[in-house]
């Protein structure tokens, strides 16, 4: 039986408020959770018999369970996984910009949505980038709708919340060359791209904003093929990472 306490504590980090005050985040499903442990402290576990008898773990309390059902008090699943974990969140460092040199970070100006936001986490793994930096802005990381779309990147790919602004004026003091996806860029596809710069992602809605748009070096546009009038307007940010992603790490 999980108490009421353990349930209330759990629940309550479904807030950033809560996350932030308790210095906690959620994870669920076994391969999120074995891969997260690589990396942050668990601090709690609430897992099922079989889970326990066929993973390590190193949490500090463990609660276990006979079927995942008796999970649900504390998942935010419709349907509970074998385990569910609290980790200790990360503290972030201050910028040192020279962790930033020789190679591809990727910049997101006020991302909201939660799964792209964890696709793009994704991505970022995939494609071997191991720095994203956020605006203030940006969704956080941390919610548990971020982490369970992540899959378990979030063990290989360092985050930060910074003043977006202000990072991207430090990188082009370093001679970082910043890009950024518009509608009016250029084809990326006939751009000479580098194998070390910032990439910029906008906002779902409203793209990049236009303090960040002054700060970029080179704007780029992902084409678009259609032959049918109606076609989309733009894509996905997450889908299009992904594509930008892949055109820079290709060449």
């Amino acid at each position: 039986m999980i108490s009421k306490q353990k349930i209330k504590i759990v629940s309550s980090l479904k807030h950033k408020k809560f996350r932030d005050e308790l210095g906690l985040f959620v994870a669920e499903g076994a391969k999120n959770v074995n891969d997260l442990a690589e990396k942050f402290s668990c601090e709690m576990l609430f897992a099922t018999e079989n889970f326990l008898q066929n993973n390590k773990n190193s949490a500090k309390q463990i609660f276990e369970v006979k079927t995942s059902d008796l999970l649900k008090p504390v998942s935010f699943l419709t349907t509970p996984q074998e385990v569910v974990a609290v980790f200790q969140k990360p503290v972030f460092e201050e910028i040192n910009m020279k962790n930033f040199e020789n190679q591809l970070v990727i910049a997101l100006d006020e991302v909201q949505n939660t799964g792209n936001l964890g696709t793009i986490i994704r991505i970022a793994d995939w494609f071997g980038i191991s720095k994203i930096v956020c605006s203030l802005n940006t969704a956080d990381v941390f919610n548990p709708k971020v982490v369970q779309a992540a899959m378990g990147a979030l063990a290989n790919v360092d985050i930060c919340y910074v003043d977006l602004q202000g990072f991207l004026q430090q990188a082009k003091n370093a001679e970082i060359q910043i890009f950024g996806t518009f509608l009016d860029g250029k084809n990326i596809y006939h751009e000479a791209l580098p194998k070390s710069a910032v990439i910029v992602f906008g906002n779902e809605g409203n793209g990049i904003s236009p303090e960040i748009a002054d700060l970029i070096d080179s704007r780029l546009l992902i084409p678009n093929f259609s032959k049918n009038s109606q076609k989309s307007e733009s894509l996905n940010v997450a889908t299009a990472a992904a594509v930008v992603c892949s055109e820079f790490l290709r060449r």
